[in-house]
């Protein structure tokens, strides 16, 4: 009976931990970490978005709006970190997005998107490893005009070949001061920024794996 017991609890905390998918839900901005959704939209569950169509791939799940998310003033070119309830698990890559608005909180996304960071795997002796952890951080722009924006953390899982791929999004509001009067390049749209024919949407990254291209735009350039 302990046995049984034992077996059927671990089937259990194996069962939640399946079910706990990680979500973005602190900001680190001018050098304090926030309180959870502090200057972040909260993302209502922690299912992945899937739809290369829908419009929460812009900020998740009822995102459309920052609601009464505040705003946070950043410098460019200064550090600003997003972290997770827990260790990101899922290989696949992170890229940060950026979109200028009139008012943040506001602001739907429906305009320009500009990627100002990518991590993929690295290959060591025909290895994959990837950049697995808590907290990502990302520079904002030095060259960007001062203004509110909305700045988007994009993790993909491409875990499951033959399942569609998962993001997962969170969207702080910042409003960038200081900064510059570069004009990002290359542009897109969100929804559509990444493509069902993009290698590093349907890579298989268990067979004959030894290279990888993270889907969606380059990085901007100023």
């Amino acid at each position: 009976m302990k046995c049984v017991a034992v077996a059927t609890v671990a089937f259990a905390a194996l069962a939640e931990v399946a079910q706990a998918h990680y979500m973005f839900q602190y900001l680190t901005a001018n050098g304090a970490k926030g309180s959870q959704y502090q200057n972040i939209r909260p993302v209502p569950n922690n299912s992945p978005v899937t739809s290369l169509s829908s419009n929460d791939l812009r900020c998740n799940v009822n995102g459309a709006t920052g609601g009464s998310t505040t705003t946070v003033s950043v410098a460019a070119g200064s550090t600003v970190s997003f972290t997770a309830d827990q260790a990101v698990y899922h290989q696949g890559p992170v890229s940060f997005y950026m979109s200028k608005a009139g008012t943040a909180s506001t602001y739907d996304g429906s305009g320009d998107w500009f990627k100002i960071k990518e991590i993929g795997p690295t290959f060591t002796g025909g290895q994959a490893k990837w950049d697995l952890e808590a907290t990502y951080s990302v520079t904002v722009p030095s060259q960007i005009p001062a203004g509110d924006y909305l700045l988007r953390i994009e993790q993909l899982g491409i875990h499951n070949p033959g399942s569609p791929p998962q993001f997962y999004i969170s969207c702080a509001q910042v409003k960038v001061t200081g900064g510059g009067s570069g004009s990002p390049s290359p542009v897109t749209k969100i929804p559509g920024h990444v493509k069902a024919t993009d290698p590093g949407y349907t890579a298989n990254i268990y067979n004959n794996f030894n290279s990888y291209i993270v889907p969606g735009p380059k990085v901007a350039t100023y």
